[in-house]
């Protein structure tokens, strides 16, 4: 067992894949705004902690992280023809770049 938590959940991201974890990147206005300041967005899977983020990120791209934000968006109820329904909860992880690092979004991954 190990001596820390978060060390446990850093060696677990071979039960995610890289890239099961990282799933679409968020092109928005806001997201272009942070783009030009090193800061990239993406859209990630909802049980994925900021250990596994980093590691799945620097793993697809070859880049170094610096920090990690991760914000979780509860569904909203809607409805349609009288019936309601629910959006599914999404989670995502705005990723701060070392500097003088990259990532091409227009790629694939």
């Amino acid at each position: 067992m190990s001596r820390f938590r978060g060390q446990r959940a850093r060696d677990q991201i071979g039960k995610l894949s890289a890239h099961k974890v990282i799933l679409a990147p968020v092109i928005t206005e806001k997201s272009t705004r942070l783009n030009e300041s090193g800061q990239l967005t993406f859209k990630v899977d909802i049980g994925a902690n900021k250990f596994q983020i980093k590691k799945a990120i620097e793993t697809l791209f070859s880049v170094n992280v610096e920090q990690i934000n991760t914000s979780i968006t509860k569904g909203k109820v809607k409805r349609f023809k009288g019936r309601t329904g629910v959006r599914s909860d999404s989670k995502r992880a705005i990723v701060q770049l070392k500097d003088g690092q990259s990532i091409d979004l227009s790629m694939g991954v």
